[in-house]
């Protein structure tokens, strides 16, 4: 099979026209085509009114004579070349006898989209793992979280970070991550997504998405394959310990007090599990501070977003609601970055603990609400939060997770302490001045905003560095898409859990530094942002365990 890579084409060309375009660029005749598949297809819109699409093909010649002749021909083009080798390869598996009671099963904590596929690769390579997620099966996890959003009722143990699904659940479902991936493990997890209901566009379009109602019955369909193997999820089991004896982990216990023996245990949690962080530093689990960014959510008319980046293009219907990715090195030497675009979409209540006040963006397959948001944030390091508790000097790593609660309460504060977000419009946010009234865009936040001044002097929603370095991207952010600074568009407070604040270290055999048997993956852990990249993270950690256990298993 042979692959062409960088195959332009008009934006409103016809369908019947790709095939001649492939034999064009083979330089063959049509007869010798025999097939040919859409591997990937981007956009180039930096000329708006001249968009082309950008495909990547997999065909497939009469002969395999007729392929090698063709690779011959065109060697010295890097465009035109053997297709890879896509195919996902497990490490092992378990004997048909597993099941025998003497033989710790592996536990995975958390179940969002790292544990989720650490536990679906654990299954089909029949160790038959448990599951111990401390939230809810999704769609009761749903009523929690819109009680939240409707209500201001919060349940901390069933919302936005915590349950079946994990954050990503609640998000815009993005499909695609700028990770190294030589094994092409994204597409494994793109394949098991289109197994468990998603459209089949996401093997192929270059920023696929699911958007949340989709992702809710595929990640029941998952979690039923899961159990279909003999693995074993339980709800509402928040891991309160673990028992490490001689540098290895032998159990867990939950929060009813049961102990499950455990000597293989993938640690997956979300970014927000703060309560087992801390316990894991009390236990002495090795871990770090790292950086992390915090800042606002900005909102749009989406029609703004479109046309800047589309011109005459905007609606089309394969380009869809446009998105973004912008960034600004302030003054003060801060760097300030758009993060988590969702384009039509909505501002969300993503809080985990009482009397705090946290954003994040959500949409819909569909990409049609009104607004476009997008996260616009500042990037922090361990000396910006150190607490220096101690006198030592040295960044406790619990530093950041005190910061980020430290600024999610004041933004409880500042929104009335009912859980409506403070919000303010951009204009008056560059002129210094609170805001009274909204203007032309609606805030989507839910269950509402209150308007207020988020950089007043000695009561800030942010430390004082960030606000001014975004007071300052914001009109350069206007110079990349005009719209963008509009005195309308609204800021809303505050986002602050953009990525895991400490790394629970691992060497390269995926397991804690100083913990045998103990495997960090996903967000929480340090080593993932978004669903594409945890979802890799946790096959990989699950490869490294199963590899594990079934050598202990042979040496039986």
């Amino acid at each position: 099979m042979l692959r062409i890579t960088e195959l332009r084409l008009p934006l409103n060309h016809l369908e019947t026209e790709l095939r001649p375009a492939i034999v064009a660029r083979l330089g063959i005749p049509d007869a010798l085509l025999s097939t040919f598949t859409v591997f990937k297809r981007s956009y180039d819109a930096r000329k708006k009114s001249a968009i082309v699409l950008i495909y990547t093909i997999d065909c497939t010649l009469s002969t395999e004579a007729d392929e090698a002749a063709v690779l011959a021909r065109w060697a010295a083009d890097v465009h035109i070349r053997l297709t890879p080798d896509t195919a996902y390869r497990f490490v092992g598996h378990a004997p048909a006898d597993f099941q025998a009671e003497d033989r710790p099963r592996p536990v995975v904590i958390g179940f969002g989209p790292c544990g989720l596929f650490a536990a679906l690769i654990l299954a089909q390579m029949g160790l038959r793992p448990i599951v111990l997620e401390r939230g809810k099966q999704v769609r009761e996890r749903t009523q929690d979280t819109w009680g939240l959003w409707r209500k201001k009722v919060l349940n901390p143990e069933s919302n936005v970070q915590f349950g079946e699904g994990g954050a990503g659940t609640f998000s815009d479902g993005k499909l695609y991550s700028q990770i190294s991936d030589p094994r092409h493990l994204t597409r494994k997890v793109l394949t098991e997504f289109v197994k468990a209901g998603a459209p089949e566009e996401i093997l192929y379009v270059a920023k696929p998405h699911i958007g949340t109602f989709r992702l809710v019955s595929m990640v029941e369909k998952i979690r039923a394959d899961i159990e279909a193997l003999g693995g074993e999820i339980r709800f509402q089991q928040r891991v309160t310990d673990v028992l490490i004896e001689d540098g290895h982990v032998r159990g867990l216990t939950v929060a009813s007090g049961e102990t499950l023996r455990a000597d293989h245990v993938v640690l997956a949690l979300g970014h927000s599990a703060r309560d087992t962080f801390e316990m894991l530093a009390e236990r002495g689990v090795y871990m770090e501070a790292k950086p992390f960014s915090m800042g606002f959510r900005i909102e749009h008319p989406q029609s703004i977003i479109d046309k800047a980046r589309f011109g005459p293009n905007a609606g089309h219907p394969i380009l869809g609601a446009a998105d973004y990715k912008l960034v600004h090195h302030a003054k003060n030497g801060r760097s300030v970055y758009s993060f988590c675009m969702c384009p039509g979409g909505t501002v969300v209540a993503a809080t985990s603990e009482l009397h705090r006040v946290v954003t994040n963006g959500m949409s819909q397959y569909s990409r049609n609400e009104r607004n476009a948001n997008a996260g616009i944030v500042v990037g922090l390091s361990p000396e910006d939060y150190r607490q220096d508790r101690g006198g030592s000097g040295v960044v406790d790593p619990l530093d950041g997770m005190r910061f980020q609660r430290f600024w999610e309460s004041r933004a409880f504060e500042l929104g009335g302490g009912t859980y409506e977000a403070p919000a303010q419009l951009v204009g008056d946010f560059l002129k210094g001045q609170a805001s009274r009234v909204l203007g032309s865009v609606e805030p989507s936040y839910k269950p509402g905003v209150h308007l207020t001044n988020l950089a007043e002097p000695g009561r800030g929603s942010l430390p004082q560095a960030s606000l001014e370095a975004i007071r300052e991207a914001l009109p350069a952010f206007e110079r990349q898409i005009r719209g963008f600074s509009m005195p309308d568009a609204v800021l809303t407070g505050i986002e602050t859990r953009t990525s895991s604040p400490l790394r629970i270290t691992r060497g390269r055999d995926y397991q804690s530094l100083n913990v045998r048997g103990l495997y960090p993956a996903g967000e929480g852990a340090g080593y993932a942002g978004g669903i594409m990249s945890a979802g890799v993270d946790g096959i990989e950690a699950a490869e490294a365990l199963g590899a594990e256990m079934l050598r202990g298993i042979a040496a039986i």
